[in-house]
């Protein structure tokens, strides 16, 4: 397999690290050399996290750079903004429609930037948006928007689902398994590729 650099963006608590570990699992059920690299400001008040997930035949560096993304996964729409310069020319980007007001909006120091997907999406023609919070919701759960987008992920990598439903179960806690798996599903059915 060739090489395959993954990045996860959004902010703290909206399951970022979780999304990585699964990929890693998935990953390694494929027996590929699997690298994770997870970088965060505060994010345990919405700041921004992101994580590198490297996976191949040999990974011999964890990091991402500028320019080399295959696939950004974004579970809020500023932080897509933000980590759009490490996409490749040709990759894709998964967009959670979610805005999550950081800290300057909140205090008025800053506006929220207006028309982000529309930006998006005329610099990179393989953007899917993806209403992953509305989704995690009618499955009876908010914090699944990280495995609503995985499900999406999933649909678009040639990684069989079974290994992916495998990595879930193996992953994610028992008591959030059902919920997770049913979020999983409804991601994984919004993407014919």
């Amino acid at each position: 397999m060739q090489n395959l650099n993954i990045m996860i963006v959004g902010v703290g608590g909206q399951g970022t690290l979780l999304a990585s570990r699964i990929l890693g699992a998935v990953a390694l059920k494929k027996n590929y050399d699997v690298k994770v690299s997870e970088v965060h400001g505060m994010s345990q008040r919405g700041g921004s996290v992101v994580t590198y997930v490297r996976l191949g035949d040999k990974i011999h560096s964890p990091l991402v750079e500028k320019g080399e993304a295959d696939i950004i996964i974004s579970f809020e729409q500023l932080e897509s903004m933000r980590w759009a310069e490490y996409l490749r020319c040709g990759g894709k980007f998964i967009v959670n429609e979610q805005k999550i007001d950081p800290m300057p909006v909140i205090i008025g120091k800053a506006k929220y930037p207006e028309k982000i997907i529309e930006k998006i999406k005329e610099n990179c023609r393989k953007t899917i948006v993806v209403d992953a919070l509305s989704i995690a919701k009618k499955c009876g759960n908010i914090k699944t928007v990280n495995t609503v987008l995985l499900g999406v992920l999933a649909k678009s990598t040639q990684i069989e689902k079974e290994v992916w439903l495998e990595s879930l179960k193996e992953t994610v806690p028992s008591k959030f398994l059902d919920v997770n798996l049913k979020a999983f599903e409804e991601g994984y059915s919004l993407q014919a590729q």
